[in-house]
Parts: C-alpha cells; sequence; structure tokens
C-alpha cells in the first residue's frame, strides 16, 4: 500500500523519460532519443543510465509505503551492445513472491535489497544494452548496525 508521494528529479524529467506501463511491481520506459543524442547522432549513454535506473527502482517503489520507506540505488551498470539511433525502451518486473519477501524485509529490519537485470532495445526490437541495478528499500529512522 504506496502513499500518494512521489519521487521528483528534475534532472531525470529533462530526459523527456516516459513511463509506458506501471503497476505493482512493474515498469515499462520508454527513452527518447530527441534531446539524449552524443557527439555522433545516438544515444548517450548517460541516458542509458537514466533509464536503467528508473525501470530498476520503479518496481520497488511501487509497493512502498512512501511515508515510511524510501529507496537508493546501490549500484548500476549498463553494458554497451550497439548504438541506438531511435528510441529506447526498458522493462523490469518483480514477481509477486519477491514482493511479499521485501516487504517482510522492511517490516522485520527495516531494509530489503534487489538486483534488476534487463535487455533495453531499440525501436525496432534489438538489444542495445542491458542495465544491471542494485535497488535498496530503507525505513526512514534505518541505521546501519
Amino acid at each position: 500500500m504506496s502513499s500518494t508521494m512521489t519521487y521528483r528529479v528534475e534532472f531525470v524529467e529533462r530526459t523527456g523519460l516516459e513511463l509506458l506501463e506501471g503497476g505493482r511491481g512493474t515498469a515499462r520506459y520508454r527513452m527518447p532519443l530527441a534531446g539524449n543524442e552524443n557527439h555522433v547522432g545516438v544515444m548517450y549513454m548517460g541516458a542509458f543510465t537514466v533509464l536503467a535506473e528508473a525501470t530498476a527502482a520503479i518496481p520497488g517503489i511501487s509497493i512502498l509505503d512512501t511515508a515510511r520507506f524510501y529507496p537508493i540505488i546501490k549500484d548500476i551498470a549498463v553494458s554497451f551492445h550497439k548504438m541506438a539511433a531511435s528510441d529506447v525502451f526498458a522493462e523490469f518486473a518483480l514477481d509477486e513472491p519477491t514482493l511479499e519477501g521485501i516487504l517482510a524485509d522492511l517490516e522485520r529490519k527495516g531494509s530489503a535489497t534487489y538486483l534488476a537485470e534487463f535487455p533495453m532495445h531499440d525501436a525496432g526490437g534489438g538489444v542495445v544494452a542491458t542495465g544491471k541495478v542494485t535497488v535498496k528499500l530503507l525505513s526512514h529512522g534505518w541505521q546501519k548496525d
């Protein structure tokens, strides 16, 4: 049961990142090429990183009571496979048993961690990159032992 509070990051908003589908434990995004091109006219690597971060984090955030918990990115890696001269798409989902385990960890110890690994596709469906992101969810009162 998540609250209505949302996390806004103006930097991310400036990229034009678009949530195409979101729900309990799932996210599908589009990163537009327009405005995110590098010096040779293809997707800038930083845009892939923003896409990977959002795609990984939103499935966990979707189950949070944000008055009690918040997300952080523990680490992120984007493996680049080929240049993308189009919009880029990514999706990731956490299954229900994983979501229940995350919620149990949050209640029991005030923190939970999950790993998101997923491909990123160009408009033609070709894999252009792979995201690997470790997401940590913490209670507002969490303190490291």
